[in-house]
């Protein structure tokens, strides 16, 4: 029966209903010098269906009889009224009322913005929020930012992974401009892949995302939108150096080359050269590396027909030395005597974005979306290799219009996604590939007021996960002004690229072991989770000055999870298929307030209970920490008339409260590690001096305060030996960091 309605489904976007129309063209003016009236309403009297007129003065609007009287109306002109019982084009003339004085309104853009209309959860944080922090690349982009958390994921690659709603990335959707982008193979390391200059901006989607993105989000959706070459500065420098060594360099050439075509190339290039071991544990702190990463944009818009279009071709050659302070790559390659490992990986992505927009409907629109990418990763971890090649393409093509009138609109489409894997773990061969063939079809109801709903389906076919359905809900009210209620429940499902996801635990000597063998990836079966939530948002002023409070809330419900068992045995890593429960909640509550004139503060606290049941029994999640708090504090100095100069400040204070570390009560005494941490402190800070529109210089510090984790290498003097790890990682590794930079703008 599934498979049924599933195929029905994915036939839906070829249905299409027929529907008698009212058509027409709202002018004003004298005949011989007639012209179009863009943004006038049309409605029919007494009911809430309605439209607008686009640009040429054109609409359309289903016939209502029962109604029969279309109201026409526009600010300073007589409002019109016509009595119509069929379907018809007619031409509408105004005529000018009582003269209005003209009304110039000004916002200041936030950094930060949460929309009181989306019925989604979103949090937007712009180029201006991006600049608080050095973000030299996607995932150190939302360290002034309370929604996602940020850390390291061992001790020795000096990886940062994200996680939401408690939830590490690989149940986050991340998407590029939104088209998959860290998933498969890049999921250990493909958020450092995304400079942070290259971003113009990052939506943040709690909990379940749109269906229109495909079936694998889980606890929310990131995707970034990457600069434009037409309204991307003409040329941009970024330099960027820290006392730990590292060097960056990013550059971006824009080019109009005539009124339609726009063509950019973006540059970055970051290495570290230095080595260093501050804790004394024989290892170095952070790796070697080498990074080139190039971007070519074309940008096509021509207004006159409605088409527009985007083509990327990027490619990036990244590699990582890491181990004890004295290994060489060159002699001590998977040596007995020193430990060390390397990492390399070439990608190429190609992608394109064509859209159209119905010149006399402009409510009506579709989008034609490709992307293909190869990634190859050649790795080893001390005797033990691991490598991967991933070969993936992704369409998605979309279709957007309206049902009767603009408060009721949706999207609806197809999606095809391909994946080739092919991996080496040690001796070990694994390869697949995966194919999905999808149908969705999302609702879209705004009653102009207090309430809209987005609801979503959408039914996939499979060759693993076989044939389902992904239904998804989000919906907002307004109960009184500045007041926000959001709620929302969806469905995802993912294959669990359980060796790629947790590359850290090669940095051990921890053996991987699979315990069901009869599902379809590496023996397991897919991810399935529910996840469901509300959030409350209120505006206020308070001493003439705008602030909000949010409260959220979320539980995901895994109804199966590829399990990661660390408590089992200090030597083994085990993955199985859930057995019981698995369930995470997430509660979070945010102030943001202006004290001043232009100081803002930012104040959050977040809990989190994610407890699995393990082979051994129940057990909260290790390395997570219940309680956080989070506090930012950023001030603008006014530009001095003349000059232009102004400075920027910003400070961010980060507490992490207790985590629990993973069992190791069965090692030897020295080997034996508490059963939590201990709760710390850390502080970032920033100072940029704008000298002009053209130039600024910035200069800041991460972990102020200094805090450092204590052994953060478990057996480090024995690296070979049963009990090394150097996954259990809850703090910083290094000290202080101060960094400097500069920005340079021609437009």
């Amino acid at each position: 029966m599934q498979k049924i309605i599933v195929y029905l489904a994915l036939l839906l976007p070829l249905a299409m209903l027929s529907q008698e129309y009212v058509t027409g063209k709202v002018v004003e003016g004298e005949e011989g010098n007639l012209i179009p009236v863009f943004g006038a309403n049309v409605y029919w009297q007494g009911t809430s269906v309605g439209t607008v007129t686009d640009i040429d003065g054109k609409f359309k609007i289903a016939l209502n009889s029962e109604s029969g009287i279309l109201v026409v109306s526009y600010v300073g002109y007589k409002t019109r009224r016509i009595k119509i019982d069929k379907s018809q084009n007619i031409e509408i003339n105004f005529e000018p009322s009582d003269e209005l004085e003209e009304v110039i309104v000004t916002a200041e853009k936030k950094a930060t913005e949460v929309s009181f209309l989306n019925p989604k959860n979103v949090v937007k944080i712009n180029e201006k929020e991006l600049l608080k922090a050095a973000c030299c690349n996607l995932s150190e982009s939302f360290e002034t930012n309370p929604s996602v958390d940020v850390n390291f994921s061992d001790a020795v690659t000096g990886t940062k992974q994200i996680k939401m709603l408690g939830l590490t990335n690989p149940y986050i959707l991340i998407t590029q401009e939104n088209i998959p982008s860290v998933r498969g193979a890049s999921q250990a390391y493909g958020l450092t892949f995304t400079p942070g200059t290259w971003l113009e901006s990052i939506q943040i989607t709690k909990g379940a995302g749109s269906v229109v993105n495909g079936f694998e989000s889980i606890a929310g959706q990131i995707n970034t939108e990457l600069k434009k070459p037409l309204t991307d500065d003409q040329f941009f420098l970024n330099t960027y150096a820290s006392i730990d060594g590292r060097l960056e360099l990013n550059t971006h050439f824009n080019q109009k080359l005539n009124d339609k075509w726009s063509t950019g190339l973006y540059a970055h290039i970051n290495n570290r050269s230095w080595r260093k071991d501050q804790n004394d544990d024989g290892f170095m702190d952070a790796p070697l590396m080498n990074q080139v990463n190039l971007m070519n944009r074309w940008q096509y818009a021509n207004e006159e027909t409605g088409w527009v279009s985007f083509f990327d071709l990027r490619y990036m050659n990244d590699s990582k030395v890491a181990g004890q302070i004295n290994f060489d790559p060159e002699t001590d390659k998977k040596s007995t005597t020193i430990w060390g490992s390397e990492i390399k990986t070439k990608r190429l992505d190609v992608s394109n974005k064509t859209g159209y927009v119905f010149k006399d409907q402009p409510y009506k629109s579709f989008g034609f979306q490709n992307s293909f990418s190869l990634h190859d990763q050649d790795s080893y971890f001390g005797l033990r290799d691991y490598y991967i090649t991933h070969k993936s393409w992704y369409s998605n093509f979309v279709y957007n219009s309206i049902l009767y009138n603009t408060k009721h609109k949706f999207k609806t489409g197809l999606s095809f996604t391909y994946d080739n894997y092919d991996e080496l773990v040690s001796t070990n061969s694994f390869g697949r590939y995966e194919r999905s063939l999808g149908s969705f079809f999302e609702y879209t109801f705004d009653n102009g007021d207090n309430f809209s709903l987005v609801a979503g389906v959408r039914a996939d076919t499979h060759n693993l996960l076989g044939e389902f359905i992904t239904p998804r809900l989000h919906m907002r009210y307004n109960p009184w002004e500045k007041a926000v209620i959001r709620a929302s429940a969806g469905r995802g499902k993912r294959s669990a690229n359980i060796f790629a996801e947790n590359q850290q635990y090669f940095a051990s000597s921890r053996n991987f072991s699979i315990i069901d063998t009869d599902g379809e990836i590496y023996g397991l079966n897919p991810e399935i989770a529910w996840n469901f939530g509300g959030s409350f948002l209120q505006g206020f002023r308070l001493f003439d000055r705008a602030g909000r409070i949010s409260l959220d809330y979320y539980i995901t419900d895994f109804k199966n999870q590829a399990v990661v068992d660390v408590d089992h045995s200090p030597q083994e890593v085990r993955f199985y298929n859930l057995d019981g429960k698995s369930i995470a909640k997430s509660f979070q509550a945010d102030l943001d307030y202006r004290l001043l004139g232009t100081v803002d503060f930012r104040l959050s606290y977040k809990y989190y209970d994610v407890n699995v049941d393990y082979e051994n029994g129940s057990l909260s999640k290790p390395l997570l920490a219940k309680h956080r708090v989070f506090s930012n504090l950023s001030y603008e100095s006014c530009p001095i008339k003349g000059k232009g100069k102004q400075w920027k400040f910003d400070v961010t204070w980060n507490w992490i409260g207790k985590q629990r570390l993973p069992q190791t009560q069965v090692n030897p005494v020295e080997y034996q590690l508490p059963t939590e941490s201990n709760p710390f402190s850390q502080v970032n800070a920033q100072v940029t001096k704008v000298f002009s529109k053209h130039f600024e210089v910035y200069l800041g510090a991460e972990n102020l305060l200094g805090y450092k984790q204590d052994n953060p290498i478990n057996a480090a003097i024995d690296p070979f030996g049963a009990y090394f790890d150097s996954t259990m990682i809850y703090a910083p590794i290094q000290g202080a960091r101060v960094y400097t930079g500069i920005r340079l703008k021609v437009n």
